[in-house]
């Protein structure tokens, strides 16, 4: 190397922003840890990507699939990308009892249970705006460079990017949990063509702990640090576009976007801080309202309430299927409870689309098979029953008791 090359190294050097600045500019943004990767990642990591998009767990996300290179070769991304910022940002509610209010609405079968994380703003804008305003910051302190920012809308590897960042480890979960602030966290990313340092990685502390794994509805994780996409809710609700599998309904229970089983159960979540930034605080009252309420949105309002929401992405369609599914699992306490469903689910009986038409059936024959099971668990209240339904087939309704078929899912317990 040549005298005014080395000199040339030496003043890119100097231009580099320290770690310590660089945490305090990420910090004043909302951004609660930032760590530096390098962006290669070894044959292991892409190898283990390999096996599980050849197992098919990734269901019928194809774009998994279909960047796989891009995952597994982040220059290919980005050419001339050295090392990569990861950030997270807290999303966890406010309230100290978070977690008790959130079981509690899993276990009211009339409630709907939307992931936390779904509760307020669409985190990847609002992400990528601040992960926006860093890279500016760098450019105030060390003048222009090569960058691109991502939080969940392009083939990174996030969670194995931010392992080797320091700023966690990977649950048997499958996602970033650190010590100090749980797994309730945003993970975003500033690809970078700056040669900075990578961090120390975390040591796995999961221990013999198995909780996430026992706790989940579908038995998604069929393995400690492997899911099955397939079987998750999340995927299910959400990236899932056709009919979900018969077998897997009862176990959605209220769930109608996302799930949070294995992260409220997760020991390392008693230490998460709340939101510090206001955009995912609850809107529109998605962290308590019914099934009913959600279930009559038209289309219209579907999309004034979840404008700016990642909800919004599903659309009303798939939307009007998760509440279809979660009211056939309900749990009415009174026969006045289940006409109020049967009449919700009536309503959408000859919806335009037969995705939605097949979930309503599929509800409604479950509220009659579990009322015509109670009457035969119960004869002495049969009659009771019966007078009841007489007196509302006078005004057109229908009524019976349906005892919830997933119970102890719901309320969290070990079933899968």
């Amino acid at each position: 190397m040549s005298g005014s090359e080395i000199d040339q190294t030496q003043a890119a050097a100097h231009r580099l922003p320290t770690l310590p600045d660089l945490q305090a500019w990420a910090q004043a943004l909302g951004f609660s840890s930032l760590g530096v990767a390098a962006l290669e990642h070894p044959e292991a990591v892409r190898g283990g990507l390999r096996a599980w998009l050849d197992a098919g767990m990734h269901g019928e996300m194809t774009y998994m699939a279909r960047h796989e290179a891009l995952r597994g070769h982040p220059d290919r991304l980005m050419p001339g990308a050295l090392s990569a910022l990861m950030v997270t940002i807290d999303y966890t509610p406010a309230e100290p009892d978070w977690r008790a209010k959130a079981w509690s609405t899993l276990a009211d079968g009339q409630r709907a249970f939307i992931a936390r994380y779904a509760l307020g703003r669409d985190y990847h804008k609002v992400v990528r705006q601040r992960l926006q305003s860093l890279a500016d910051r760098i450019v105030e302190a060390i003048g222009p460079f090569g960058y691109r920012a991502f939080c969940d809308s392009a083939p990174v590897l996030e969670v194995e990017l931010a392992t080797r960042a320091g700023l966690g480890w990977r649950g048997k979960h499958t996602l970033l949990i650190n010590r100090q602030r749980g797994s309730m966290r945003f993970i975003g990313t500033l690809y970078t063509d700056l040669p900075l340092a990578e961090g120390k990685p975390e040591t796995d502390r999961c221990g013999s702990c198995e909780r996430c794994i026992d706790i989940c509805p579908t038995g998604a994780i069929v393995a400690p640090y492997r899911l099955d996409a397939r079987r998750c809710i999340a995927y299910l609700t959400i990236e899932h576009p056709g009919a979900i599998p018969g077998d897997l309904r009862p176990l959605i229970g209220n769930r109608v976007f996302g799930c949070d089983d294995c992260q409220l159960v997760c020991p390392w979540n008693r230490f998460a801080e709340p939101a510090v930034v206001a955009d995912f605080l609850p809107r529109h009252r998605l962290d308590c309202a019914s099934l009913v309420e959600l279930f009559a949105w038209d289309a219209a309002t579907f999309d004034a309430r979840t404008a700016g929401s990642p909800i919004r992405r599903i659309g009303h369609e798939r939307w009007l299927r998760n509440l279809a599914v979660a009211i056939g699992n309900a749990n009415p306490r009174s026969d006045e409870e289940q006409r109020v469903l049967r009449q919700a689910l009536c309503a959408r009986a000859d919806h335009p689309s037969a995705l939605v038409r097949e979930h309503v059936q599929w509800a409604l024959d479950q509220l009659a098979r579990r009322a015509a099971d109670s009457d035969e668990r119960d004869p002495e209240g049969q009659g009771q029953r019966r007078c009841d339904q007489r007196e509302a087939d006078q005004h057109g309704d229908e009524g019976a008791i349906a005892p919830h078929p997933a119970g102890k899912n719901v309320r969290g317990g070990r079933g899968r």
